[in-house]
């Protein structure tokens, strides 16, 4: 039988059980619908199907709900009455409660363990989107980039990049002539950009040890994929943050990953949510870069599934890409609204049953609209379908409890405690130092030698000094000698009158004379 992961089924006006297909689980897809109508239970619901079946799952927690997949349901849960109604009215005759294994990560280090990257694989790309620089400061970033390599500058964290820039900027008249102009004000502006993002926290996303991709594709004793949790609550507060170290870790899994063609399974399915943060305002050679990237990662296993409020907030040509949809209801209070519902409507195969539109506009909480490939991946009938009750705990996992998965982590002493290697920082400062030395050895050896000259040239004066004394007469020496004294006394009394001393002397004689006369 081919494996597949339950989704839901119905009764009556409802679908029959409805399936997602692993062989075509990579051919990514979409979980669309307002707030509040079921959409993070369907992520939970699908992380565990994927997870039973040998699947490792990489999703975000924006809300801080789905941290208990890690523990089990209860018949003590307010909801227990509701989920096993709701398991018999859809035929899942085989629900019950139970865990899957999770590891919890964290940007900031402190609900998970610490996710790390350097700033050489984050690349200038994807780092001009986090600065949000102009061209030019784009341009001035790829040539620092290119400095790292030529220089064997490895840049790991921030201050390595903020030294090369500060090297950059004391070096660019010289390199300003192989690469283009390099601006001081434009050097300061990214400076800048690198401060701020400092103070949002990007300092613990840049560094080592990075992360290990094979990590996340782990599976547990009993052949169940690892389900990775992103803690996102907090990272939120920095959107673009979020958005970009997610299309970081898609780029890396796409140059990472090798080919393997299409697999009855994925290698790992990777769920994007508000995955509209990541088109909002972005330049064509990314929204290229994500096109290529959804395009082409399938081919090595990878299914990627966008989380977002409506279909419209996904550009057209990625938007074509996702074979597989769960689209919750949607609000028409508005004009535009009202757009984005027809709009969501047409991209569905059509049910002659009901219509499409008024389906996705009368669904209730926990209900959607559903549609995955068939054979040769050919899109499914458009079905309305009541989403299965989740078997794992609804809602956060407590705090301790969330602590002790940690600790019990296999990765937790591989990524707790920070390393800081050699670098571009370190280099540059022990250039600058051996620079100092050698300068000021240097200026020691010119005052050396100046030194010494001066020396020579008193010892030689002297020697003719005293050569030019020996072999006179006495009398000689006596009349030299006399002649000298007079010389230099009427040399002495020359430059005195010539100064103010001698002037003022002039003037009293003369005075003294035309007074008597």
């Amino acid at each position: 039988m081919e494996e597949s992961a339950f989704v839901g089924g119905g009764g009556a006006e409802y679908a029959e059980r409805q399936f997602l297909k692993l062989k075509y689980a990579n051919r990514h897809g979409l979980i669309a619908g307002a707030t509040g109508t079921g959409k993070t239970v369907t992520l939970q619901i699908l992380a565990e199907e994927f997870s039973a079946q040998g699947v490792p799952v990489f999703m975000s927690d924006v809300k801080g709900d789905l941290s208990g997949i890690a523990g089990s349901g209860c018949a003590d849960f307010k909801l227990h009455g509701a989920f096993t109604e709701r398991a018999e009215k859809i035929g899942f005759s085989d629900y019950s409660y139970t865990s899957f294994p999770v590891t919890f990560w964290d940007l900031f280090g402190q609900q998970g363990h610490p996710v790390r990257t350097t700033v050489a694989e984050m690349g200038p790309l994807l780092l001009s989107r986090l600065l949000e620089l102009t061209e030019p400061q784009e341009g001035i970033l790829n040539i620092a980039f290119r400095m790292s390599d030529e220089e064997g500058l490895a840049l790991l964290d921030l201050k390595d990049l903020q030294a090369l820039l500060v090297w950059l900027g004391e070096n660019r008249n010289e390199l300003s002539l192989r690469y283009g102009n390099i601006s001081v004000n434009s050097i300061g502006a990214i400076q800048r950009r690198l401060l701020v993002l400092e103070n949002q926290g990007a300092n613990d996303l840049f560094g080592e040890p990075a992360l290990d991709l094979s990590d996340l594709m782990g599976i547990d004793a009993d052949g169940r994929g690892r389900i990775n949790i992103l803690a996102a609550d907090k990272l939120m507060g920095s959107p673009r943050l979020y958005a970009t170290f997610l299309l970081w870790l898609l780029s890396e899994l796409f140059e990472t990953l090798p080919e393997v063609g299409d697999p009855d399974k994925p290698k790992l399915v990777f769920f994007f949510d508000e995955a509209h943060l990541l088109f909002d305002d972005a330049p064509k050679a990314l929204l290229d870069k994500v096109e290529q990237v959804a395009r082409l990662i399938r081919s090595k296993g990878v299914g990627i599934y966008f989380v977002t409020q409506s279909p419209t907030d996904i550009p057209e040509d990625i938007l074509g890409q996702l074979g597989n949809r769960v689209q919750h209801a949607l609000r028409a209070y508005t004009a535009k609204d009202r757009r984005a519902l027809r709009l969501a409507s047409e991209t569905y195969r059509e049910n002659p049953r009901f219509s499409t539109e008024e389906a996705i506009l009368q669904v209730g909480v926990g209900e959607a609209v559903t549609s995955f490939l068939e054979k040769k991946g050919v899109p499914g009938i458009v079905e309305r379908t009541l989403i299965r009750p989740p078997s794992s705990q609804l809602g956060p996992l407590a705090v301790t409890e969330r602590d002790h998965v940690i600790k019990m982590s296999p990765f937790y002493t591989k990524y707790t405690k920070r390393l800081d290697r050699v670098s571009a920082y370190e280099i540059l400062q022990d250039r600058a130092k051996q620079a100092a030395l050698e300068g000021a050895e240097k200026e020691a050896e010119l005052e050396r030698a100046a030194d010494a000259d001066m020396q020579a040239r008193e010892f030689a004066s002297a020697r003719r000094y005293s050569g030019s004394r020996v072999g006179r007469s006495t009398a000689k020496k006596s009349r030299a000698s006399d002649d000298s004294l007079g010389s230099a006394i009427g040399q002495a009394l020359i430059k005195e009158l010539k100064g103010t001393t001698g002037r003022r002397i002039i003037r009293g004689v003369l005075g003294g004379l035309f007074k008597g006369r």
